[in-house]
């Protein structure tokens, strides 16, 4: 083997390790266990556009992958496994300390109680005491605020959570507006979001500490695109596209 195409190999090697990780291997991925409206399976969901074009002004590739299991996710971009994790509330970074908060938000959650029978205010959880409720198995918002509740059926999926519904089983489902409202629609059920949301969260990127220099880039990226208008824009045409019109 020719000597000057060895040496030559080496060089362009030692540069390519220098390189940022998004540009040597690829696309980025930042994963999330969120579907529709959210994400869907043509990357054109809100949290798709969102990364897609966040990572585009810094001139990275990005994409969403999206998991099953939320425990399996978070495993995984702490691990280095996925570049990142999307739409998680401040303070992941105590229990894994692998992970770097975006410090600009995505998102802000609302958390909310759905029903077809009953329109009510819901500006406690107490509001729902007097309520058969239910809500899918281990999202922690609800059964941290609703321990004492004395009628709560919990199951596994969000076709199981709205055919409680439309068969009249249950009085209320929780769930985040979005995803609630979409879920609803795609079963042809009629189910009213109460208002005031039982609970906000602000909902953040984190990207793994080997991408460190990016976490500041990926901000100003993100508070650019709201200044710009074209958050708004992606916002009015996933999700708010659900709400019917005035």
């Amino acid at each position: 083997m020719n000597l000057r195409w060895i040496f030559s190999f080496l060089a362009l090697a030692s540069i390519l390790v220098g390189v940022s990780p998004g540009n040597a291997a690829g696309k980025l991925t930042i994963n999330i266990a969120s579907g529709p409206p959210i994400t869907n399976a043509g990357q054109t969901g809100f949290l798709n556009q969102v990364v897609r074009e966040v990572f585009r002004r810094l001139d990275l590739e990005a994409e969403v992958v999206v998991y099953k299991s939320s425990a399996r996710s978070l495993v995984s971009a702490d691990q280095g496994i996925d570049d990142g994790v999307g739409l998680r509330v401040k303070g992941l970074e105590k229990k894994y300390p692998n992970l770097l908060r975006v410090p600009e938000k995505i998102i802000v959650n609302d958390f909310v109680a759905f029903s077809s029978r009953h329109t009510i205010t819901t500006d406690a959880w107490g509001a729902l005491s007097n309520y058969d409720i239910a809500y899918i198995n281990g999202w922690q918002i609800f059964q941290n605020n609703l321990t004492e509740h004395p009628a709560v059926l919990r199951v596994k999926s969000n076709r199981q959570l709205f055919e409680l519904l439309s068969k009249g089983r249950t009085d209320f489902v929780l769930h985040e507006r979005w995803q609630g409202t979409w879920h609803a629609q795609q079963m042809g059920i009629e189910a009213r979001a109460q208002e005031p949301p039982l609970a906000k969260r602000a909902m953040f990127m984190y990207l793994h500490k080997k991408h460190a220099d990016l976490v500041g880039p990926v901000a100003s990226s993100l508070s650019a695109m709201k200044s710009d208008g074209t958050y708004r824009r992606i916002v009015e045409t996933t999700l708010e596209a659900l709400l019917p019109r005035k």
